[in-house]
C-alpha cells in the first residue's frame, strides 16, 4: 500500500499553493488559482451533498479537456465518490450504456454531447458540464427539487462558510487508498469496453512516483492536449500536476501538429506528455521531406556536416516545441522505430514509456539519459514488478506479466474478465509479448495480433506497419492475414497527395511501388501480397491506436 493517502495529497496540495495558478483553458481563457479550484470544489460537494450523493456513488463525467470537466473530476474523488470518465468521441449508444453499466447517480455532460444521447434511458440528474445547470432529472418533481436546489446552492455556500472560504476550509473526506475512486471505460485495441476498477492506491502509486522521478516542480507550466478521460493523460497532464503545484493549461481544440505548435510556443510546458502519433507526423511532414533532399543525403554522408545538422534540426524542434521543456515522455503506444532511432541519434530528450489503463497506467519507464533505443523503460522500482512468460526472457519473447501497488482492483461487474485477466498466482496478463533484460522491457507486439506464418514464423504485424507508415503517401496501416497470405490494408496521406497534386489513377501506382520498397526491407515470411486502400480513417480507441479486432 502507496504510504500517502491519494485524497489528502490534493488537501495538502491545494492548501500549499493557493495562490499560484492551477488550471487554464487555452481556448476560452478561464483560469482557476488552486484556491478559487478548491472554492469550486466546495460548491459541488455541497451540491452532491443536496442530491444525496453518498461516498462510493459513481458520477459519469462527458465531455472534453475543460476546466469545468476538472473541477468535476476533482470534486467527485474529494468528495469520496467514484469519478466515470467517458471519452467524448465515444458514441451517444456507448455513453449511454457506459452511464447504465457503471450505475452512476449523476451526470455532467457538455451540451453538444447531450444533443447526441438517448436522454430517454438516463433516469438520473444530468447537468451541463460547463455551466452546472440542470438539463434532466427523472421526472417532473425530481427536476424541480434539483433545479430549487440549484439556484439555492449559492446562498447555502455563503452559509456554509459565512467569514469566507480559505485555506482552513479544504478538508476532505477520509478515504481508503483501497477504495476505488475511478471507473475507467477503454475498448482497447483488441476487445470490447471493461470498466477498470482504479483505486485511490493505483492513482497515488503513479503520483507519488512521479514525484520521486521529478518530472515537474512547483510554478512550472504544462500543456494538457492528450484526453484527460483516458488515464495516461489524466494521471500525468492532470492528477501528478495538482498535487506538485504546477500549472496545467488545457487545450480544449484538435491537438493537430499546427494547433499543438502554437500553443507550445505559447505556454512554453516545461515537460510534454504524448503518444506516438505526434511526434510520428513530426518526423513525416517536417524531418523527412528536408533530410530526404537529394543534396542533404550528400551532405549527410560527410560525418562533421552530418553532426552539425543534427545539431540544428535538434535546436530548430526544441524551439518550435517552446523551448524550454526538459523532457518529452512518449507512451500509449509504440513508437515508430525509424522515428524512434533518429530522435535518438539527434540526442533529443525524449522517452518512451510503458502502461496500460489497468495499471493506471505506469508499468516502465527510464529519463530520457537513461533510455535504451527499442525499450519502454525500466520497471518502476519498488512499487511494481515485472515477468516474462517464456523458458528464456532475456531473448525469447513471452507475455509481460505484472504485479504491485499500480494493478486494478479488477473489471467493474465482472468477474470473469477480471479472473481471465490475472494468472493463477494473481500477476495481471498485459497481453503484450516481450523480453526482459535486468528490469527493462522490450515489447515485440500484442500477443492477439501477433501473425503465425505457415511454416512456423511468428510475424509482429506492428513491425512492418512501423516501415509502411514511413513510405511516400501512407498516413496509416494495418497488416492482417488472408488466406495465408498478408494483406495491408492503407489509409493514403490525402493532403499530401492534394499538395503535390497526384492524380487518383496513380495512387494505386504509388502504393504498388511502395509494396515493392516494403518487401525488399523485410525477410520473406513478412512481405505483404496486396495493399488494399481505405477510404476512411480507421477508426481509433482514446490511446488513437487502431481498433484491430474491427478489421480483422
Amino acid at each position: 500500500m502507496i504510504e500517502q493517502n491519494f485524497i489528502k495529497i490534493y488537501e495538502e496540495s491545494f492548501r500549499k499553493n493557493w495562490d499560484l495558478p492551477a488550471l487554464t483553458d487555452y481556448k476560452d481563457g478561464n483560469s482557476y488559482t488552486y484556491g478559487q479550484l478548491a472554492h469550486e470544489i466546495a460548491r459541488l460537494h455541497l451540491l452532491f451533498s443536496e442530491l444525496g450523493i453518498e461516498k462510493g456513488d459513481k458520477i459519469s463525467l462527458i465531455g472534453k479537456n475543460h476546466t469545468s470537466w476538472s473541477i468535476v473530476f476533482m470534486a467527485t474523488v474529494t468528495y469520496g465518490a467514484v469519478i466515470v470518465p467517458i471519452l467524448h468521441e465515444f458514441n451517444g449508444e456507448s455513453i449511454v450504456h457506459i452511464i447504465g453499466h457503471s450505475d452512476s447517480k449523476l451526470v455532467f455532460v457538455s451540451e453538444a454531447i447531450w444533443k447526441s444521447i438517448d436522454k430517454d434511458n438516463l433516469k438520473m440528474p444530468v447537468f451541463e458540464l460547463s455551466t452546472f445547470s440542470l438539463l434532466k432529472d427523472n421526472d417532473k418533481n425530481s427536476a424541480e427539487k434539483s433545479a430549487e436546489k440549484v439556484a439555492k446552492l449559492e446562498e447555502l455556500f455563503h452559509h456554509t462558510y459565512s467569514n469566507g472560504f480559505s485555506r482552513g476550509d479544504i478538508r476532505y473526506a477520509d478515504v481508503s487508498n483501497e477504495e476505488v475512486a475511478c471507473l475507467n471505460y477503454t475498448s482497447g485495441t483488441t476487445g470490447f469496453s471493461k470498466g477498470v476498477m482504479i483505486t485511490g492506491n493505483n492513482f497515488a502509486g503513479n503520483v507519488t512516483y512521479a514525484h520521486k522521478l521529478k518530472l515537474l516542480f512547483t510554478g512550472e507550466r504544462i500543456l494538457a492536449f492528450l484526453p484527460l478521460a483516458h488515464v495516461y493523460g489524466c494521471a500525468f497532464d492532470f492528477l501528478y500536476a495538482l498535487s506538485t503545484g504546477v500549472h496545467t493549461t488545457l487545450l480544449g481544440i484538435p491537438p493537430t501538429p499546427q494547433n499543438l505548435m502554437v500553443a507550445l510556443e505559447e505556454v512554453k510546458p516545461h515537460l510534454i506528455i504524448t503518444v506516438p502519433l505526434v511526434f510520428e507526423k513530426i518526423y513525416k511532414k517536417r524531418i523527412l521531406p528536408v533530410i530526404e533532399k537529394p543534396a542533404m543525403k550528400m551532405l549527410l554522408k560527410t560525418p562533421v556536416v552530418n553532426k552539425l545538422i543534427q545539431q540544428t534540426i535538434k535546436r530548430s524542434l526544441i524551439k518550435a516545441l517552446g523551448g524550454k521543456f526538459r523532457e518529452v515522455i512518449i507512451g500509449g503506444a509504440a513508437l515508430n522505430t525509424e522515428v524512434e532511432a533518429f530522435f535518438h541519434k539527434i540526442k533529443f530528450p525524449f522517452t518512451v514509456g510503458y502502461g496500460m489503463t489497468e495499471c493506471a497506467p505506469l508499468i516502465s519507464y527510464d529519463h530520457h539519459y537513461d533510455f535504451v533505443p527499442t525499450s519502454c523503460g525500466s520497471v518502476l522500482d519498488e512499487i511494481m514488478e515485472a515477468r516474462i512468460d517464456s523458458s528464456d526472457p532475456e531473448n525469447v519473447p513471452g507475455e509481460i506479466q505484472v504485479r504491485g501497488e499500480n494493478v486494478m482492483k479488477g473489471y467493474y461487474k465482472n468477474p470473469e474478465a477480471t479472473a481471465a485477466a490475472f494468472t493463477t498466482d494473481g500477476w495481471l496478463k498485459t497481453g503484450d509479448q516481450g523480453i526482459m533484460r535486468g528490469r527493462r522491457l522490450f515489447i515485440k507486439g500484442r500477443i492477439k495480433t501477433m501473425i503465425l506464418s505457415s511454416n512456423g514464423q511468428n510475424i509482429y504485424p506492428e513491425e512492418i506497419e512501423s516501415r509502411l507508415n514511413n513510405l511516400p503517401y501512407i498516413a496509416e496501416s494495418l497488416v492482417v492475414m488472408r488466406n495465408t497470405k498478408l494483406v495491408a490494408f492503407v489509409y493514403p496521406d490525402i493532403p499530401a497527395l492534394k499538395e503535390d497534386n497526384i492524380p487518383d489513377e496513380k495512387i494505386k501506382e504509388i502504393m504498388e511501388g511502395n509494396r515493392e520498397i516494403l518487401n525488399q526491407s523485410v525477410a520473406q515470411y513478412e512481405r505483404i501480397s496486396v495493399i488494399e486502400m481505405m477510404e476512411t480513417e480507421f477508426e481509433k480507441t482514446p490511446k488513437k491506436t487502431i481498433k484491430r479486432f474491427l478489421y480483422e
